[in-house]
């Protein structure tokens, strides 16, 4: 009995292992708990990912989701408790694995006196690399070959994050991992660090991306996870993942109690000074809330379809069982629309 339960076991652990060596990253059931005076607590609980060779994946969340804490079983700087993770086909934390990939933290620290040139050259001096040529081909690229010559200390946050970017370069990595790659930068500077991913995907690298840039996401990444209280709630291609849309009503001289009367678990509004936007499903129809404006004095702005954007998604996925959802994702969306304009 025991020999037929694995027998029919085994073709299925096969397909398994065969599924893990074709993926760039993989986890399965994947668990991390922490133990506290309450309890314990389970930051990762059975998180289920698959990441593609040579996309782009977005992996988003609210803060104290856990992405943290899954990137660091990833990278094998700490362990799971239980579950599975495979990086490039073998175990996280592999060190021919270590070989193979590269992070850039979203806050990384430099020695501030020491020039561009000099970061690269220390830090390829910690793979055993010994080719000033190429520190100055990588510095080149990002665009700093006329700067590598000044202290860090007189780098700006996007030329910083961009010598990060250099400097995670160096091995030829086959995955990048990127937490925050374009927090806190310029439109300049965005869209040259979102060109830089773009061109690292199209050289057939993987390159996985934290962040809270929803529209940076949207625009360069091909998949997405969304990961909330430890568990994945969507993941998926995003034009698959994006169908549907939404209406956007904008009217004026509403009140507060109007506003409150319009809000629901799939309908989002804002009220500034009268001027209300009142953002719903396209599987809703828009004249109850039209009516519901005018008979109580509103004017009717604008009312107008469209797509659905990962800012909704992620709304939905994260905020059904948050009913403070709008305060506590305020500074996430602002930030999305901050950078989209």
């Amino acid at each position: 009995m025991h020999l037929h339960f694995v027998g029919i076991l085994a073709p299925a652990l096969l397909r398994l292992e065969d599924q893990s060596l074709n993926l760039a990253i993989e986890t399965r059931t994947l668990t991390k708990t922490y133990k506290s005076r309450s309890g314990a607590i389970n930051v990762v609980h059975n998180l289920d990912l698959q990441v593609e060779p040579g996309e782009i994946f977005g992996f988003l969340g609210p803060n104290g989701a856990g992405k943290t804490t899954t990137i660091k079983i990833l990278l094998g700087v700490i362990y799971q408790t239980s579950g599975e993770a495979y990086v490039l086909g073998k175990e996280a934390g592999d060190i021919e694995v270590h070989k193979q990939i590269s992070y850039l933290p979203e806050k990384p620290y430099y020695y501030e006196h020491m020039t561009g040139m000099e970061i690269m050259q220390f830090y390829a001096s910690l793979f055993g690399i010994k080719d000033d040529d190429k520190c100055r081909k990588l510095l080149d690229r990002v665009n700093l070959g006329n700067d590598m010559n000044r202290p860090i200390s007189q780098y700006s946050k996007g030329m910083q994050q961009r010598v990060g970017l250099a400097q995670s370069l160096l091995n030829d990595p086959q995955i990048l991992f990127l937490d925050e790659p374009t927090g806190g930068l310029d439109p300049i500077a965005h869209i040259e660090i979102r060109d830089l991913i773009l061109q690292f995907r199209d050289e057939g690298k993987t390159v996985f991306i934290s962040s809270h840039e929803l529209s940076d996401v949207e625009r360069i990444c091909d998949r997405v996870a969304i990961i909330n209280k430890g568990e994945i709630v969507a993941q998926g291609r995003l034009e698959d993942l994006l169908v549907g849309g939404r209406i956007e009503v904008t009217a004026n001289n509403c009140t507060d109690e109007v506003a409150a009367s319009l809000r629901g678990e799939d309908t989002l509004v804002s009220i500034n000074h009268g001027r209300m936007i009142v953002d719903l499903p396209d599987s809703l129809s828009p004249n109850e809330v039209v009516l519901k404006i005018q008979t109580a004095g509103g004017e009717i702005v604008s009312v107008i379809p469209r797509r659905k954007r990962l800012e909704d998604l992620f709304l939905e996925a994260v905020g059904k069982d948050n009913k403070a959802k709008g305060r506590q994702l305020k500074s996430m969306v602002g930030s999305t629309e901050e950078a989209a304009s």
